[in-house]
């Protein structure tokens, strides 16, 4: 069956939401909101960990230093930093892992995962082996953290993109077709596709077209939700394609 357009569909849900209201919202909550700053921290914590592994942490100690940085903002609430007029959410996040990490990071002082306040659990295997398969050598910690935000945008716009499908009882044919946009090129044919699908090749060329339209408009979506202005929109698209060039 054919993807039907999404073009007049409600927006889905984030998955993680990633707004700068959300930010607001959690910097304004003495109580903490739990979930909105943990779906955050689920939603950053691999380019910090990347960024704190490329400064020469082994890897217990940036596990240790990415629970605690979490940690941090959550128990101290250094999101009620984050303004949106201060621009970019990801310049923001960046200086503030690199500030931790220069001065607000003892050791001797502090129990192992964060101190007394309980960050999220991360998946530290699957980020050890994303970062295991970046050219580590040539890369800065600054240019290890943009990639990987780079790469954690594009897998949020996935998941949202699926989620859509999911509520359409397509998911399935999500997974068939998500091949057109990440290019895997040992099942990009459109006839394979068809065949699989029990589709004609014209049905899903059609619903190709409609599923990177689609995938082209949560990008940009996800970008806005993290940039002042709308007009920054084009230039972080432009960030995010140079992020992903890097090798």
């Amino acid at each position: 069956m054919p993807a039907t357009d999404t073009a007049n569909e409600q927006p889905s849900r984030r998955f993680p939401t990633t707004s700068w209201s959300l930010i607001a919202n959690a910097a304004r909550n003495s109580s903490g909101t739990p979930d909105a700053l943990s779906e955050l921290c689920t939603a950053y914590w691999l380019p910090v960990y990347a960024f704190i592994r490329r400064k020469g942490h082994s890897r217990e100690e940036a596990e240790d230093l990415c629970q605690a940085f979490f940690a941090r903002v959550l128990e101290h609430r250094t999101l009620a930093e984050a303004r949106r007029e201060r621009g970019k959410f990801r310049s923001f996040l960046l200086a503030s892992v690199a500030h931790f990490l220069a001065n607000e990071w003892d050791r001797s002082h502090a129990q192992k995962r964060g101190g007394n306040c309980i960050a999220p659990s991360f998946d530290f295997e699957t980020g050890e082996d994303r970062i295991y398969r970046e050219p580590y050598h040539e890369l800065t910690p600054e240019l290890l953290f943009e990639r990987q935000w780079a790469m954690a945008l594009l897998d949020r716009v996935l998941t949202r993109q699926r989620a859509e499908f999911d509520r359409r009882g397509q998911a399935a044919q999500f997974d068939r077709l998500k091949v057109f946009l990440t290019g895997d090129s040992a099942r990009g044919s459109h006839q394979h596709a068809a065949t699989e699908l029990d589709m004609s090749e014209a049905a899903v060329r059609t619903a190709v077209h409609r599923l990177r339209r689609r995938y082209a408009e949560l990008v940009r979506e996800e970008i806005a939700a993290t940039v002042l202005d709308p007009g920054e929109v084009d230039d972080e698209i432009r960030f995010l394609l140079a992020a992903l060039e890097r090798a």
